[in-house]
């Protein structure tokens, strides 16, 4: 009976929350760093006569959002500027018009909400502004309109400043906006990304959040990315985790950096193969060869067929200056996207569909050259999982 009573008043409580130890502290630690700077600004811009106005207490709100939750729509620069400004304002005039305390601390919390939805700068501390603006008491009063600008744009301008530079400066991304994709269509056609053709579409989502018809403290581009890990993740758990080692290849052909161009296009030609990883001395990545190279350097003149510049490309010129490519290392691509052996296969669909890489060279833990996983690998490997799903299906 006890043990049924105490689940149910724990259930009052949230669940726990999933950020570690560092990031709890680094939030306490903004929020001690941006007010005191801030307190400290505002005493030394309006000077001793002030008082109580160096900072204002809806600050402390603002700060909660700006440090602990710093990619909140809620805590962007447009929120806490335009919110507190737009609340003062509302606030001032509600004082100024109606005689009742309470009335007016209601009705300029309310019109500072509709005027933060109607200028997209939703921003909770903002309601404090606003009844502080009517509940100050007769300092605030006798400062009129001027609260508006100090100290309200006078603490939030310094805030935002703190903020800015606190966050970035402990690896936290602000202001907090979207990163461009870029898994966007090479063809410059109308179709997205292939991974996005499948599972979860932006459509899905905007239509969703339509129906949800709330204002959510997470950002619609978070939210989408959130969701799509989330789908990532679930499939690599019932995947078993197969990773590069598994169904990369091993027997890999190779060149190196003074391989003759002739000897790489015959290598290609013989094994049947679109890319030749080029390796040092100590079998470490330093690029990557493709027929696409051959024929991007096979330009000569425009009437010439491709074959004949293909010809032209590798022969070598048997002098000792020129400034003809020669060897594989003058026409590769230096900058290789690599995996790791015990890397999960699921991270390379994205590289392999959007990005439309062909072939993976694959390291182990020192960074030599142990194999190498194509698209026909990894559809061989997606394959056999789904065979292996029907059949142990009950």
């Amino acid at each position: 009976m006890v043990q049924s009573a105490w689940k149910s008043f724990t259930r009052i409580f949230p669940t726990p929350g999933t950020v570690d130890r560092y990031e709890k502290m680094r939030a306490c630690a903004g929020a001690l760093f941006g007010l005191v700077l801030t307190g400290l600004c505002s005493y030394f811009i309006l000077g001793k006569d002030i008082h109580a106005a160096w900072l204002i207490a809806p600050m402390g709100a603002s700060s909660v959002l700006l440090f602990a939750v710093p990619a909140s729509p809620l805590a962007q620069p447009w929120s806490i500027m335009g919110g507190n400004i737009l609340a003062a304002i509302i606030g001032v005039t509600c004082a100024k018009m109606i005689d009742e305390p309470i009335l007016a601390a209601g009705v300029a919390a309310a019109l500072a909400i509709g005027a933060m939805f109607a200028a997209r700068c939703i921003h909770p501390p903002s309601g404090a502004v606003a009844l502080t603006a009517v509940l100050g008491g007769p300092a605030v009063h006798a400062m009129g309109y001027n609260f508006v600008l100090i100290p309200v744009a006078l603490n939030s301008a310094l805030l935002l400043i703190t903020a800015l530079f606190y966050n970035n400066a402990t690896g936290r991304r602000y202001p907090h906006r979207p990163l461009p994709p870029d898994n966007a269509n090479k063809h410059n056609t109308k179709d997205v990304a292939p991974t996005e053709r499948i599972g979860i579409a932006p459509a899905d989502l905007d239509a969703v959040l339509t129906r949800y018809n709330q204002v959510l403290d997470i950002s619609r581009d978070d939210l989408e990315a959130i969701m799509l890990q989330t789908e990532m993740q679930a499939y690599r758990r019932r995947l078993g985790e197969t990773v590069c080692s598994a169904v990369m290849s091993k027997d890999v052909v190779t060149a190196e950096f003074g391989t003759t161009l002739a000897e790489a296009w015959t290598i290609l030609q013989e094994h049947d193969l679109t890319a030749l990883p080029v390796i040092d001395r100590g079998r470490h990545v330093i690029g990557i060869v493709t027929k696409a190279d051959f024929l991007k350097h096979a330009v000569i003149e425009p009437h010439e067929g491709l074959a004949d510049r293909l010809k032209h490309l590798i022969t070598p010129s048997m002098l000792s200056h020129t400034e003809k490519h020669e060897v594989v290392g003058q026409i590769m691509t230096k900058e290789v996207m690599t995996a790791d052996e015990n890397q999960s296969i699921l991270d390379l669909v994205p590289l392999m569909s959007d990005s439309e890489l062909h072939q993976v060279p694959v390291i182990d833990e020192r960074g030599r050259l142990v194999g190498m996983i194509s698209q026909t690998d990894m559809i061989a490997a997606l394959y056999e999982h789904s065979l292996t799903s029907e059949y142990i299906k009950p």
